[in-house]
């Protein structure tokens, strides 16, 4: 293991500032307009209270992690530590040498005023030319983040002529397939925590709208004793035509049990189709309860809930939508 670290510093969004680094040797970050002197501030405590008082829009967790980044940058980076920075126009890796302390100059690059001299090598490393592995490791969204040793040895063996290792087309394939299922696994879990954020009401009509999306016509209980039902779901809108879907909800921690079910049940017409969302999921006597009810009934829990919403959302109205705003990403098939 090398003795210096290897951090990566992005250009701001889109790399925009890349060519400012490369020609002015130099790595640098901004945050707000770029005009405070984060050089003047003792600790990480006193960046967070800063940035909270310049963005007072701002989550307690947005401002953590800028003066966490701000710190790292003014702190944990040396003279002597290697850095890269990713020029997405050509692919390619700008990888240098810290040459100076940390300090503030407002006047190099507009909006990122804080700084440090870098010498840049020659020669720079397109990214077609690294393992999966690295190139993997390189892809963190943080502005700047320490780069892993061993992928620090393979950018340093490349910019000295070295080859990647070899890795067949199956082995590659298959780390991409781990990859997009990591990627799928955090996603999924994402949206529950958004969804768990949710207040009631808008469990509520979040429900209504899934089921918007799937083609019929939701009917929301005011608020006040619903007699056993949240929604009224069926293709006519007035629960005449079949099949008349009977929705309770339940967004709370605790599970639900078998007389949850059997309450719910109780209160059924023959010919409903019972659905019972619950955030805090089921007991095993509660599936066993939804197994031999007397109606057809669904128990769908936070899992099911996130994921029913990630299959419909291209459906969902733009009202649905806005309670729980998702984006699409795009993967190689």
């Amino acid at each position: 293991m090398s003795a210096k670290n290897m951090w990566m510093v992005r250009a701001g969004q889109g790399a925009f500032a890349v060519q400012d680094f490369r020609s002015r040797g130099v790595v640098a970050i901004g945050w707000s307009d770029g005009s405070t002197d984060w050089t003047k501030f003792p600790d990480r405590d006193a960046i967070q209270q800063k940035i909270a008082e310049e963005n007072p829009e701002n989550s307690d967790t947005q401002n953590l992690v800028g003066a966490r980044q701000i710190e790292r940058f003014l702190r944990a980076f040396a003279v002597g530590d290697r850095v890269i920075t990713y020029d997405p126009g050509i692919r390619h890796y700008l990888v240098g040498t810290i040459r100076g302390d940390a300090r503030h100059d407002s006047s190099l690059i507009e909006g990122f005023s804080t700084c440090r001299r870098v010498m840049w090598e020659k020669s720079e490393v397109p990214r077609d030319e690294l393992s999966l592995t690295t190139r993997n490791s390189l892809g963190a969204i943080s502005t700047l983040f320490r780069i892993p040793d061993s992928a620090a040895a393979e950018i340093e063996a490349k910019l000295a002529g070295g080859q990647a290792p070899e890795v067949s087309a199956n082995d590659e394939v298959k780390e991409e397939s781990e990859l997009l299922k990591d990627v799928q696994g955090r996603s999924h879990e994402f949206i529950k925590d958004r969804i768990s954020k949710l207040d009631w009401e808008q469990m509520q009509r979040l429900v209504a709208g899934l089921l918007r999306a799937m083609g019929y016509k939701p009917r929301v209980s005011p608020l006040g004793p619903d007699r056993g039902k949240d929604i009224v779901a069926s293709p006519d809108g007035f629960g005449f035509e079949s099949p008349r879907i009977v929705v309770e909800v339940k967004h709370r921690r605790g599970a639900m049990g078998a007389t949850d079910i059997r309450s719910f049940v109780g209160g059924r017409h023959k010919d409903d189709k019972g659905l019972y969302v619950s955030t805090g999921g089921f007991t095993k006597e509660a599936h066993y309860e939804a197994e031999r009810s007397s109606i057809p009934l669904t128990l769908m829990d936070m899992d099911d809930l996130a994921q029913a919403v990630a299959e419909y959302y291209d459906r969902m109205d733009m009202e649905t939508r806005a309670m729980l705003p998702l984006i699409r990403i795009y993967w190689p098939a």
